[in-house]
């Protein structure tokens, strides 16, 4: 392993300066070798090497477009380059750097003791259930093939265990077991295998053992190069997601990133009314309007109506394109969102604004051809300014008012219709809920109810919040009701699920059902729709998106709250009687003659 510096310096010292000093890093650790980059330009100069690390380097690399100071390295390995170089070929330039030494760069190094080295990353849109369970399915299938494992988890709540520098320069491979999309930037030249959450919670071990066998090199050179750092990136990011349902990905990541504002809007704006029917009893549900202006609860309304959720049509719109077209897309979908949420045409307008923004950055990117000294322009001006223009136009001429219009009439017919198809409508959302769990079913029922949030209608988040606690619920009463149905591990499982259930966490459920799907996912379905058809027919409206059943102490926050209840106990017990009715008792171990007796 060899330590190297390098300076990376451009006219601006802005776009090419900081590619090439990234490009020399990622190069450098997929090598397996140690680098600091300085870089200088019109901003000044950024990591500064000191005189100790220039005396401990083996070499130098200068990827530079102006005159630096080359006197301190004085009796080094020098290799100069421009910063165009630096960013088509970084690999080579190690490599050159390293061979000076009469040494050729090897590949990145795996662990020299022979037990294998597993890293990993898993993602699901919320980050909670699938996230931690796909890491525990690898962890335990790793560890049970006899190799060492470490299991990075992001999602709502940032990144756990997250993976150093030396994780990665270890790793034999990467696992990727994400329901959204992950930045791969970091893992540039190691193996790296991409799946789902659900095989690494279904059988670790088998992804595993695929990802040894079957997992190609991010990022390697053996790939064509555009000349284009961007546009390489972007190339990278569409292989990666070969074979993968991409459209479901990119919507997941935008809600996976707005989740938090709904979540957080919701309950803020359920508090406002809390603290208003506190201070002004049956007129606290009127705590939005100007005449309680200044007062706690319509503080925490605006907060939650005028902050959070103002902002989670421009981030699902804004995280869709990033989704598709990395950072230059981020500005045209938020922009695009925001003219949606301001035109009326909502969380559907957010999303067909992210497509937009999406897929054409990602195309002008290809297809925009500059000099290459103008190259760092288009990640830092042409694709944002080009691409808020198109989309902006769009939505403001286009796409807006057809959208704007299709959302009218949705809600219009939500909050028009009757008991009974205001039932069958919660029942349906009910049995997508139940039906895979945290999947892409469950995620659109979802998905489609926090939308609606934006346009007051909030029948359908009520009936999906019911529908989604029933199945883990269902679960905990029918592992101690039938006893003689489950393992005993399954009896102590069901205690975990009944607490994710009362916490609105579907995915407590899915251990149940990848055992025996086609008894618990009918079972569970049914009790769901119930609690859907219930909630809705019943005109049980909900403003806050989740919190399960500890929302339903806030006043105010559940309109027609005895028959929500009745919805989600009604739910339950369906889904438990089922699950008595259909699951077969265990066969018990005889016992051998002549034990057991006197």
């Amino acid at each position: 392993m060899a330590k190297l510096v390098a300076v990376t310096a451009c006219p601006t010292g802005i776009a090419h300066t900081f590619m090439a000093a990234e490009a020399l890093r990622r190069a450098a650790l997929a090598a397996g070798h140690d680098i600091r980059v300085e870089t200088q330009g019109s901003v000044g100069t950024a990591d500064a090497l000191t005189p100790s690390e220039i005396a401990a380097a083996d070499a130098v690399i200068l990827a530079t477009d102006v005159r630096v100071d080359e006197a301190r390295f004085a009796g080094k390995p020098v290799v100069q380059t421009s910063t165009q170089d630096a960013i088509r070929n970084a690999a080579g330039l190690v490599a050159q750097a390293t061979a000076a030494l009469g040494a050729a760069a090897p590949a990145a190094a795996p662990v020299s003791d022979g037990k294998k080295y597993i890293v990993g990353i898993t993602s699901c849109p919320t980050g909670i259930a699938h996230t931690f369970m796909a890491a525990e399915g690898l962890e335990g299938g790793a560890k049970s093939l006899g190799y060492d494992v470490k299991i990075e988890t992001q999602g709502s709540v940032g990144a756990g265990n997250a993976l150093s520098d030396d994780d990665v320069r270890r790793a034999d491979v990467v696992v990727i077991a994400a329901d959204t999309n992950v930045d791969l930037s970091r893992f540039a030249g190691k193996r790296v295998y991409q799946t789902g959450t659900k095989p690494a919670i279904k059988d670790g071990a088998a992804v595993v053992r695929t990802a040894l066998a079957e997992a190609p090199v991010y990022g390697s050179g053996s790939a064509a190069s555009s000349g284009d750092y961007v546009a390489d990136a972007a190339a990278a990011k569409a292989a990666k997601n070969a074979g993968v349902p991409s459209f479901y990905k990119h919507l997941m990541t935008g809600v996976s990133h707005m989740l938090p504002f709904v979540v957080a809007g919701g309950l803020l704006i359920a508090l406002g009314f809390a603290f208003g029917s506190f201070q002004f009893g049956d007129q606290g549900i009127f705590i939005y309007e100007d005449k309680y202006a200044g007062t706690i609860g319509n503080l925490l309304f605006n907060i939650g109506a005028n902050g959070a959720f103002k902002l989670f049509v421009p981030v699902l719109a804004g995280y869709i394109a990033f989704s598709i077209a990395d950072r230059p897309g981020l500005a045209p979908g938020m922009v695009g969102g925001l003219i949606a949420a301001n035109t009326g045409s909502g969380f559907l307008g957010g999303m067909v604004a992210g497509f937009i923004a999406g897929y054409f950055v990602r195309w002008l990117n290809r297809a925009l051809k500059l000099p290459r000294t103008l190259e760092g322009l288009k990640p830092t001006l042409l694709l944002p300014l080009l691409g808020t223009l198109v989309v902006g136009l769009l939505m403001l001429t286009v796409v807006g008012k057809p959208v704007a219009a299709a959302l009218t009439a949705v809600t219009n017919w939500l909050q028009g219709l009757g008991q009974g198809s205001a039932g069958l409508l919660g029942a349906l959302l009910g049995g997508m809920m139940a039906f895979d769990m945290g999947g892409p079913i469950n995620k659109a029922a979802y998905t489609f109810s926090t939308g609606l949030l934006t346009n007051k209608v909030y029948g359908p988040i009520a009936a999906t919040m019911a529908a989604g606690m029933t199945p883990p619920l269902a679960l905990f009463f029918a592992t101690q009701l039938f006893k003689n149905r489950f393992t005993k591990d399954e009896q102590e499982a069901g205690k975990a699920a009944g607490v994710l259930g009362i916490s609105f966490i579907t995915e407590g459920a899915i251990p149940f059902a990848a055992r025996d799907p086609l008894r618990v996912i009918p079972a569970l379905m049914a009790g769901s729709a119930v609690a859907g058809f219930i909630s809705m027919a019943t005109g049980c409206l909900l403003r806050a998106p989740h919190g399960g059943i500890f929302v339903l102490f806030i006043p105010n926050a559940v309109t027609n709250l005895p028959m929500y209840i009745v919805a989600i106990v009604a739910g339950t017990a369906v889904s438990t009687l089922l699950l008595g009715l259909l699951k077969k008792p265990l066969a018990v171990t005889p016992v051998p003659s002549g034990e057991g007796t006197l």
